[in-house]
């Protein structure tokens, strides 16, 4: 799987980033929303789009990934602070079996979906070249913030530039269009 990592940082170009915003977001800069279409550890399809009217956290990862995993209790508690509000999380697994997923899961429980990314493509259409990659994608379906790398996601920080984008507010740099 590492070598997949690898593979990916070297074949893919790199994400467009400008200056960085609270707890080492960067504001989107990378152009249209590409498309994300995947199905969960139960076969739901699982469609970007439907996810409208909602703030979304976006996050690739992987069981091997040190640093995803250290990152995945914090998203729990970002979860958990925003409760009761329009925000959902859905992490993108790369390319691994299904009972690795899955055993993962019982040592490290998640109250998110995880969808499966087979053979990698949604990581490639997102020019994922890192893990773990996370995406803040605003209520109108458009990308507003990204990561490369491990963040605390229940900082004070960012959970008040969450709080922004669930408001409604978001600054017009950082717009770009909608998901499909």
């Amino acid at each position: 799987m590492r070598v997949i990592a690898l593979v990916l940082a070297l074949w893919l170009p790199a994400p467009v980033m400008s200056a960085q915003a609270p707890g080492g977001l960067q504001p989107w800069g990378g152009g249209p929303v590409p498309p994300l279409r995947l199905k969960d550890l139960d076969g739901r399809l699982h469609r970007l789009a439907d996810y409208r009217g909602r703030v979304v956290l976006l996050n690739f990862w992987a069981t091997w990934c040190g640093p995803c995993r250290e990152e995945m209790p914090s998203i729990t508690r970002l979860r958990k602070k925003l409760a009761g509000r329009p925000f959902a999380v859905l992490a993108v697994n790369l390319d691994e079996p299904e009972s690795r997923v899955r055993k993962f899961l019982a040592e490290v429980p998640l109250d998110f979906p995880v969808l499966m990314d087979p053979g990698a493509r949604a990581t490639k259409e997102w020019k994922v070249r890192i893990l773990p990659a996370s995406f803040l994608i605003a209520r109108d379906g458009g990308i507003r913030y990204t990561v490369t790398g491990e963040i605390d996601w229940s900082n004070e920080h960012v959970v008040a530039l969450v709080s922004e984008l669930l408001s409604g507010r978001a600054p017009a740099t950082a717009r770009a269009g909608p998901a499909r």
